[in-house]
């Protein structure tokens, strides 16, 4: 027999759809298209992307909305980066600030040489157009009304950065790069333009991983178009909570421990997890039932209870 919950995640949307964004939307045109798709009210995005960037945006259906803190936080991107000018906004869509020639002689290996300033624990100052808050106000909401604020940088971490080529007839290079949550890679760009005295920004930005999720596979912007769905094409399919949840610890309820746990009662922990940890637990039979966190006394502690009884 069947729980309730699992017969609830059968019929209701649950779970992550990756889209492939394009170019020109914002992440909340995104959201409001898959609601009309699937009918949920209750759709929400991991990661905004900017209208001008590409790539993997993660978007949670129904009960996988409350999943979204617990998704690893780090980004992965290609890049390019234009040397030889500074904007108001550290990409090309700012007003050009400053222009300055390319050094003579500037290579790859001097590239390269700068780039390594940037890997691991780094400070950042965020864009002055970024929805960092400033006294309350979103920071691009400022910039549009002409101001110019000081904004404190901020320790973010670069796990990964490649050159993947780069042209000195135009000052462009390519770089891949794995960061942590709140990493900006235009504030990348224009610290990099800086540190070889050309000044940067960014070109063009496509996302390859967030929350976990990758390219490969993502679903095009033209499977959930109205027409062709009106028509009979599929919905796209979703991907599993528990798969999106991988990369954290699980513990399975016993068949004894359900009601407990429904009703918000504390389990003992099969594993001693370090204090905090979260730690998915699944019903007897696998389904996600939600995630407690790891108690200095071998106990976990329901945070989230995805069939909570009352």
């Amino acid at each position: 027999m069947r729980h309730p919950e699992e017969n609830r995640q059968s019929t209701t949307p649950f779970g992550f759809l990756v889209l492939d964004k394009p170019a020109g939307l914002t992440s909340h045109h995104c959201v409001s298209r898959v609601r009309r798709a699937y009918g949920l009210k209750r759709v929400g995005h991991g990661g905004t992307l900017d209208p001008a960037v590409t790539g993997v945006l993660p978007i949670a259906l129904g009960p996988a909305t409350r999943l979204l803190p617990y998704l690893s936080g780090d980004k992965a991107y290609r890049g390019v980066v234009q040397l030889g000018l500074t904007t108001s906004s550290d990409d090309l869509d700012g007003e050009v600030l400053q222009r300055s020639p390319l050094p003579q002689g500037l290579q790859a290996e001097m590239v390269e040489t700068a780039l390594a300033a940037f890997r691991g624990p780094i400070l950042q100052v965020p864009p002055q157009v970024s929805a960092v808050h400033v006294d309350g106000v979103r920071a691009y909401q400022r910039a549009r009304r002409g101001e110019s604020m000081d904004l404190a940088a901020r320790p973010v971490t670069v796990h990964r950065l490649t050159l993947l080529a780069y042209d000195p007839t135009t000052g462009q290079l390519e770089l891949e790069v794995q960061c942590s949550a709140g990493t900006y890679i235009r504030a990348l760009a224009r610290d990099l333009g800086t540190a070889l005295g050309t000044g940067g920004a960014l070109a063009s930005l496509r996302r390859t991983m967030a929350l976990g999720f990758e390219l490969n596979g993502a679903v095009p912007w033209d499977a959930l178009d109205p027409q062709a769905l009106a028509q009979g094409a599929p919905l796209p399919g979703l991907r599993s909570p528990l798969a999106a949840l991988s990369h954290l610890p699980q513990q399975q309820l016993g068949d004894g421990e359900r009601d407990g746990w429904r009703c918000g009662r504390q389990l003992q922990a099969q594993l001693a997890w370090p204090p905090g940890t979260a730690v998915v637990i699944t019903t007897p039979a696998g389904a996600l039932a939600g995630v407690a966190n790891a108690g200095e006394d071998g106990t976990l502690q329901p945070k989230l209870v995805l069939d909570a009884a009352g």
